[in-house]
C-alpha cells in the first residue's frame, strides 16, 4: 500500500516528537510502539561485530533499551531530513550530544562524526497495527572512533555518571542483539535494499 509524502512527513513529524519526550524523561522505550511487529533495526560497531535487533520486543528492549541505557541527558538532534516518497524511505542525519559540560570550553561533550538513521516505512496490512504507518526497518550509522573519544574524554575528566560507566561496560558478542557477522539474523543492508528492490543503477 503506497504512501503519500503528506503521510511519511506527518508520521515523521510524530517521529520527531517521540524522540524529544524521550529525551526529556530518559526512557527511550517509548518509541517502541513506531515499529512494526517484525521490524528490523541494526547498526555496526567493528567489522565482525554488528548489533541487530528483530521485531518489536527485541527493538523496545535491545536497541532502546539495553543499548541506551545509562545515556540519561544524551540527545540527538536531527539536522538534516531527506525523504524518498517513491520508495517509502527517510534519512535522518543527527548530531550526537552528551548534556554533560565541558568545564574547559563550557560546551557539551559531542560526538564529532556525522550520525544518521536509515528508515523505511510501511502501512501496515494486518494485525493490531493494520492501517497504520510504522517503521519496517531501520539502519544506523556512526563514527566510532570519535565515539569512543568522546566517551574516554567525559570519564577522564571525571564526568561519567555511574550509569554511564555501567553502559559502557556493556560490550561484546555476550550482550544481546550483537552478532558476528555471519550470524546476523537479518542483512546489514536493510531487506528490500539487499535483495535489490531498489537499484538505482546497473551493476558493473
Amino acid at each position: 500500500m503506497s504512501l503519500s509524502r503528506a503521510e511519511i512527513e506527518e508520521f515523521w513529524d510524530s517521529w520527531l516528537a517521540i524522540n524529544r519526550e524521550a529525551e526529556r524523561t530518559g526512557d527511550w522505550r517509548v518509541m517502541a510502539e513506531w515499529y512494526a511487529e517484525d521490524a528490523t533495526y541494526g547498526w555496526m560497531y567493528s567489522v565482525d561485530e554488528h548489533f541487530m535487533a528483530v521485531g518489536r520486543d527485541q527493538i523496545r528492549d535491545w536497541a532502546i533499551g539495553i543499548e541506551m541505557d545509562g545515556l540519561d541527558g544524551w540527545h540527538y538532534d536531527y539536522q538534516a531530513t531527506v525523504i524518498d516518497e517513491k520508495n517509502a524511505m527517510i534519512v535522518g542525519f543527527w548530531k550526537q550530544k552528551s548534556g554533560i559540560v565541558n568545564d574547559e570550553t563550557g560546551q557539551e561533550y559531542e560526538i564529532l562524526g556525522i550520525g544518521g538513521s536509515w528508515f523505511g516505512v510501511e502501512r501496515q496490512t494486518a494485525g493490531a497495527d493494520a492501517g497504520q504507518v510504522k517503521i519496517a526497518w531501520q539502519r544506523d550509522w556512526f563514527d566510532m572512533p570519535s565515539t569512543a573519544h568522546t566517551f574516554l574524554e567525559i570519564i577522564s575528566a571525571g564526568k561519567a555518571p555511574e550509569t554511564l560507566l555501567k553502559r559502557m561496560s556493556v560490550t561484546g558478542h555476550d550482550v544481546p542483539g550483537h552478532y558476528h557477522h555471519a550470524d546476523l539474523p537479518s542483512s546489514v543492508w536493510p531487506p528490500p535494499v539487499e535483495r535489490g528492490d531498489h537499484l538505482t543503477q546497473e551493476s558493473v
